[in-house]
């Protein structure tokens, strides 16, 4: 406030200091008259993220160290009944200022499936507004409902409205954000990670918010995303993987790739883990349980856009690796494909497309007639037009043979997990009010890598 006020009175020529005094007294004793906890201990920016079968994280920030309580109950039941505890972590942030940020993180335990809860997070010096989620259900036989996208940002966030309202009609279990947030979370001394964040609250404070990495995270390496989000595993949110339904989900990062001052370690760090996690996923038992592996990262492996991005190019770095480093890193393509992962979510592109099943460049469609029944390669969808400063982008004339749907209109997609067989996807068009532009089932009698034979 002081600031605002110091520019416009300066140039009235009037000196600010004793203006700033009078309203920092003012403040003060406001405070001690009234009692009323300042701002800077008020919960902010409140969101969900999955923690495994019958457990949820809260996290929120403030900007002044305070409780980490989240207080809760069943719907229909005693309000707030139930109370747990967390910690607050200080997150620097790298700007000028080194504003201080603290991110609480509560997670709640033993939660009933498919049950909805009541809660709020704070403390004594100050509690958030009132939220509900539903518990997830982990029964192998639950048929979990998504939406999806990439490239949201705090300036021309054209979907947000349409998805804030279809979450809280509960169409949606699960949010999926495949890269890009804010553009970006680390501009005016990361305050507007701060408004986007609260801007996603309506959100994220009702379903599981799960997200991976994208370029316009990697100021001051990748600190704003690392410390914002809490998602599984201990790689800061980098790469992680869960499970839920028929299906294993893996998050991992495309720019390990592109980053190297931040060290290319982390690319073969990364490479090792998923190898052991899609190794793990694949085993006879795990899949019989849970058969459809599906990934997300931001930078596709291909597209068609016209914009000379890693995707557009045969020699794809996430596609087929680095080999003007030493040693040459892996590229991601035979990893997923020799693993049997059966659709792989993609962003960045600020368009939306369908590929056919797609390897090595070549079209392996179940059939002609049934592309995506049995087919014989991994499926890929690009979701990255969620709406942006940076607008949509434009599409090469001339596509690869690969490619079967595309638009440049503004929205995000949805997907269900229906069961062991079937996967629904579709894509919504906000130029178009909320019309399904595009559909498609992906059904799959077998999966794994024998699949693709």
């Amino acid at each position: 406030m002081c600031t605002k006020a110091r520019r416009s009175v300066q140039q009235l020529g009037v000196r600010m200091a004793p203006v700033c005094a009078a309203l920092a007294l003012l403040s003060l004793t406001h405070l001690l008259v009234f009692g009323v906890a300042p701002i800077w201990t008020q919960p902010e920016q409140v969101h969900l993220s999955y923690a495994g079968p019958n457990s949820m994280v809260v996290t929120w920030t403030t900007f002044s160290k305070t409780q980490s309580r989240v207080e809760y109950g069943l719907v229909g039941g005693r309000l707030f009944e139930m109370k747990a505890e967390g910690n607050a972590t200080l997150f620097v942030d790298s700007g000028a200022e080194k504003r201080h940020i603290f991110i609480h993180r509560v997670t709640l335990t033993d939660l009933k499936p498919a049950a909805t809860y009541v809660y709020h997070c704070g403390g004594d010096e100050g509690w958030s507004d009132v939220f509900v989620f539903t518990a997830l259900n982990d029964s192998l036989s639950f048929s979990p409902r998504f939406a999806f996208y990439g490239d949201l940002g705090n300036e021309n966030p054209q979907s947000l409205a349409r998805l804030q309202q279809e979450t809280q009609l509960s169409m949606y279990d699960v949010i999926l954000h495949i890269g890009d947030f804010a553009y970006d979370m680390d501009e005016d001394d990361a305050r507007i990670g701060d408004e986007f964040m609260r801007q996603i609250q309506s959100i994220a404070a009702y379903v599981p918010y799960m997200t991976c990495p994208g370029n316009h995270e990697a100021a001051y390496n990748f600190s704003n995303y690392r410390n914002r989000f809490s998602m599984p595993g201990q790689t800061e949110s980098l790469w992680y993987s869960w499970n839920l339904g028929s299906a294993h989900f893996i998050s991992f990062s495309t720019e390990v790739y592109f980053f190297p001052e931040y060290g290319m370690d982390l690319l073969f760090r990364q490479y090792e883990w998923l190898k052991n996690d899609l190794e793990e996923a694949s085993k006879p038992e795990n899949r019989a349980l849970r058969p459809w592996i599906i990934t997300m990262g931001h930078r596709p492996m291909y597209c068609s856009d016209d914009d000379q991005d890693d995707c557009t190019k045969f020699d794809s770095w996430v596609r087929l690796g680095r080999k003007d480093i030493k040693p040459p890193a892996p590229g991601l393509e035979d990893l997923f494909y020799n693993y049997g992962v059966d659709l792989e979510l993609w962003a960045h592109e600020h368009t939306y497309e369908r590929l056919w099943p797609v390897y090595g460049d070549k079209v392996y469609n179940g059939s002609t007639e049934h592309p995506y029944v049995n087919p014989k390669a991994p499926v890929h969808i690009i979701a990255g037009s969620a709406g942006c400063r940076e607008r949509t982008d434009r599409f090469n004339p001339n596509p690869r043979e690969w490619s079967a749907f595309r638009s440049t209109d503004y929205g995000y997609s949805r997907m269900q997990v229906v069961n062991a067989t079937h996967l629904y996807l579709e894509q919504v068009s906000d130029d178009q009010y909320g019309k399904v532009i595009d559909s498609t089932w992906i059904v799959k009698e077998k999966h794994g890598f024998s699949a693709w034979f």
